[in-house]
């Protein structure tokens, strides 16, 4: 159970979790060729000082889903390494994130996923309006790109899709604003989180 008394454990539990989570996710189901730590936690070069983080958590304090958010004014994976995604100037400035990670735990069922992303995806807007956030960015694969633009917030394609490494890749941009929340009730995409993790920045495993 968590701890209520000890946040500092609480957020490092988190952290470890969510990276853990990660290496589930990216690396053991998805190949991504991605760097591990200790044999367990998927982390990179992303995840320093810059980064924030949101991570829902079950009544255990366990993982459940997750996201990075990246500053766009420093290095971030649309810019620094699928630039191509863009053919125009990449959306960047103090109010623009990079939405990267984005994790639903594979030990949920396909049901309790789909709340956890509908409160993820809520999480990232209330985030947003909280901390002046404007807009976000990231990279996606084409049929997550679809689903994406489905969830009820103003999302469009930055460019057309790229083949890489045999996935189809689209840049996207996301623009959030005070409408944003009614958008996600109207898509059936809004939930509000039960166990977050205030964003959190520079975690390690």
């Amino acid at each position: 159970m968590l701890n209520l008394t000890d946040a500092a454990a609480n957020e490092a539990h988190a952290f470890r979790t969510m990276f853990a989570a990660r290496k589930r996710v990216f690396i053991d189901l998805l190949r991504w060729d991605l760097p591990v730590l200790a044999g367990k936690y998927e982390v990179d070069q992303f995840d320093n000082q810059h980064a924030d983080y949101l991570i829902l958590l079950d009544e255990n304090g366990e993982h459940r889903a997750s996201t990075r958010l990246l500053r766009t004014d420093t290095p971030h994976i649309l810019r620094d390494m699928f630039p191509v995604l863009c053919p125009g100037p990449v959306p960047s400035g103090p109010a623009t994130r990079e939405i990267t990670r984005f994790c639903l735990d594979p030990r949920l069922t396909a049901a309790q996923r789909k709340v956890a992303r509908n409160e993820l995806v809520t999480a990232l807007v209330q985030y947003a309006l909280r901390n002046g956030v404007t807009d976000y960015t990231g990279v996606a694969g084409l049929a997550w790109y679809r689903q994406i633009r489905t969830f009820g917030w103003q999302c469009r394609a930055l460019g057309d899709a790229v083949t890489h490494d045999g996935q189809m890749l689209v840049g996207l941009h996301i623009s959030i604003d005070g409408n944003t929340l009614e958008g996600l009730k109207q898509a059936g995409c809004f939930a509000e989180p039960i166990i977050e993790m205030p964003a959190a920045r520079g975690g390690a495993a």
